[in-house]
């Protein structure tokens, strides 16, 4: 299955706001990709890709690939798990050299609660995630 990177984006208006509440995560320490979080995990938080890139890949059970995908700077990772409250429902892996911003769980929502405008560019990018994923069930 292939999803479009752009399914990931968000507005900038929104990177803007998260930006000025993230804390950067350090993707320079390994020599390989950083795992942001993994499929099955509980969600504890956003991940704004804001300069190099990410991959992100869901398995199946018998750890077969079903899909992955590689991001660019300006997505938003970890959406649907942290407004659902339900685990990760895919891996994400930072890139080598990439800038990283990590915005909690708790952080975020208690951010969206408070800025109407703000919720709305988040749903946005949730549809945007919902229409990619649809088209690419169509293409199966």
């Amino acid at each position: 299955m292939k999803l479009e990177p752009s399914a990931f984006l968000a507005d900038p208006k929104l990177i803007q706001l998260l930006e000025k509440t993230c804390t950067v995560v350090d993707c320079n320490d390994c020599n390989a990709d950083h795992v942001l979080f993994r499929q099955g995990d509980p969600p504890i938080g956003l991940y704004l890709i804001a300069k190099g890139g990410a991959e992100v890949s869901m398995n199946s059970e018998d750890g077969e690939t079903i899909l992955s995908v590689e991001v660019v700077p300006g997505s938003l990772l970890g959406l649907p798990a942290v407004i659902g409250n339900q685990p990760y429902s895919l891996t994400a892996r930072a890139h080598h050299g990439s800038w990283v911003g990590f915005i909690r769980k708790e952080e975020f929502n208690a951010l969206v609660q408070t800025d109407a405008e703000l919720m709305v560019k988040v749903l946005q990018v949730l549809a945007n995630e919902v229409r990619s994923a649809r088209i690419a069930i169509t293409q199966l």
